[in-house]
């Protein structure tokens, strides 16, 4: 057994922080970011996907799967705007 402190896997140099916090503007950024464009691309994929027949590159199984895959982003990156949005909400002083 070694005589480390603390329970983590690494040994605390003293200089990090003990809770990390992850830059909630750039995940704001990125969210806004990556909706849209995942959004479009669901869009895009189901309207090729609607289009094509059986013999095409890429297939329509293909398609579908390029779409749920899309669809499946959106659904995260939405998420993930949800929760930036009320950690910056709840951060900001009453009144502001």
């Amino acid at each position: 057994m070694s005589d480390r402190k603390g329970r983590g896997r690494h040994v605390r140099t003293g200089t990090e922080p003990v809770t990390a916090y992850s830059d909630l503007r750039l995940r704001l950024i990125l969210s806004l970011v990556f909706v849209p464009l995942f959004l479009a691309a669901t869009v895009v994929f189901a309207i090729w996907w609607a289009a094509a027949d059986a013999g095409d590159t890429p297939s329509p199984a293909q398609l579908g799967w390029l779409t749920v895959g899309c669809a499946v982003l959106t659904v995260i990156a939405v998420i993930d705007l949800l929760v930036v949005a009320r950690r910056i909400r709840r951060r900001r002083p009453p009144g502001v």
